[in-house]
């Protein structure tokens, strides 16, 4: 079967009503080769992968891309199951996933395709299983180049097993699986977040859902009221303008933001063009910023981006926010000049009023005794990307009413 227009049925044989799918789970998809992992060429295996959703409903759907492969993905079977600590499935909760009524499905490469609806209640902020079995050889598999959960490549049709094995391969980054969607019985919107890889959560520990948007998300649930749902769509070494590590974020916005099923906000958060351009061209650093061509970016250049993407969120009926760039002084990748085009940038998203609301990571993170460096106690030991402390800093720091 080849993916197409569907139009699913329910369990009584109707129609489907889309209307109420929020994604509350997202992972930005990138080419194999483009990314900070690598997944090498499989066969005959199954994918099996946990990701945790922000917001829960009665039912869900799964998005798979074969946006980045070089030939036709075959889907020969796919299960979902509400996952446990160890990321094996809970009792009862094990489900079969079809597309357009079938067990399999041929992606064509460049195309992503929606699962049927799956009759699983969700609740918020759990973990979910979700497993593929891929027939035959995948080159070149479309991935998220970090891993924040669990995954595991099993030989042959392993979908049905409640637990992966002992021995099974982990699986270095997010593959194939792009969204996570709900269907609730009441109102929901999506809070998408475009960054790079302070978004993306560098430095925070795996397996423990410690990024900066997953605590948003659980401090969002903890409120209670209307839900709102955190999709994290950043991507480590990202920029606005330009390609490098993935695809530039002025370039990908319609798929990654502009795309997402019930969206109410945009934040963007994006600060690498001013970090590369402006990095000191040494021996350390010659080879990672060769990963990052083009033309070096001007403090205007980076306005001009925000407004760019503020005007398309807004066209889309979107509130549009706006987070500081944070300090990077004692990287490898620090210059006084960039640090200055930096609070230039910072001095402008605060006062402009282009924005419906600023999240000031930099003043969360900045050492008060030297403003251009994160505080000691909050990054990862590189100067440059948080650790668990420092992403639940920024989580804190962020006013809720925003969203209201």
């Amino acid at each position: 079967m080849t993916a197409g227009i569907t139009h699913p049925t329910n369990s009584e044989g109707s129609t489907t009503d889309a209307f109420g799918w929020v994604r509350t789970w997202g992972a930005s998809p990138q080419a194999p080769g483009n990314s900070v992992t690598f997944i090498e060429p499989f066969e005959n295996s199954t994918l099996r992968q946990v990701v945790r959703v922000s917001g829960g409903g009665h039912s869900i759907r799964i998005r798979i891309s074969n946006e980045y492969g070089t030939a036709p993905l075959t889907v020969g079977a796919a299960r979902v199951g509400i996952a446990d600590s160890d990321g094996s499935i809970e009792n009862g909760s094990d489900r079969a996933v079809t597309f357009s009524g079938r067990p399999t499905a041929t992606v064509p490469a460049g195309a992503p395709i929606l699962s049927d609806p799956i009759d699983l209640r969700t609740p918020a902020l759990s973990r979910l299983t979700i497993s593929l079995f891929l027939p035959g050889r995948v080159d070149a598999s479309t991935c998220h180049g970090t891993f924040h959960t669990l995954g595991w490549i099993i030989p042959g049709d392993a979908t049905a097993l409640a637990s992966p094995p002992t021995d099974a391969a982990v699986l270095p980054a997010q593959a194939l699986i792009t969204a996570v969607e709900v269907q609730r019985d009441t109102p929901a919107k999506a809070i998408a977040v475009i960054g790079d890889s302070r978004v993306d959560g560098i430095g925070s520990t795996p397996g423990a859902d410690r990024r900066w948007t997953d605590l948003l998300a659980e401090r969002l649930a903890a409120r209670g009221g209307p839900t709102l749902c955190v999709v994290n769509q950043g991507i480590g070494g990202n920029r606005m303008l330009a390609d490098g590590i993935g695809t530039a974020a002025l370039a990908r916005f319609d798929r990654d933001i502009l795309a997402t099923p019930g969206l109410g906000h945009v934040v963007i958060a994006v600060g690498n063009d001013l970090v590369f351009s402006f990095a000191p061209r040494t021996e350390e650093t010659a080879g990672f910023l060769a990963m990052f061509p083009g033309p070096p970016v001007t403090v205007d250049d980076i306005i001009a981006a925000h407004l760019q993407l503020v005007a398309r969120a807004r066209a889309h009926g979107s509130k549009a926010y706006a987070a500081t760039l944070a300090p990077y002084g004692g990287s490898d990748m620090y210059s006084p000049e960039g640090d200055k085009a930096r609070e230039q940038v910072n001095s402008w998203i605060r006062t402009s009023g282009a924005f419906d609301g600023v999240l000031d990571f930099d003043a969360v993170w900045r050492d008060p005794s030297d403003p251009t460096r994160i505080h000691s106690d909050l990054h990862m030991g590189d100067y440059l990307h948080g650790n668990d402390a420092g992403y639940a800093a920024l989580a804190e720091s962020i006013d809720l009413s925003l969203f209201d």
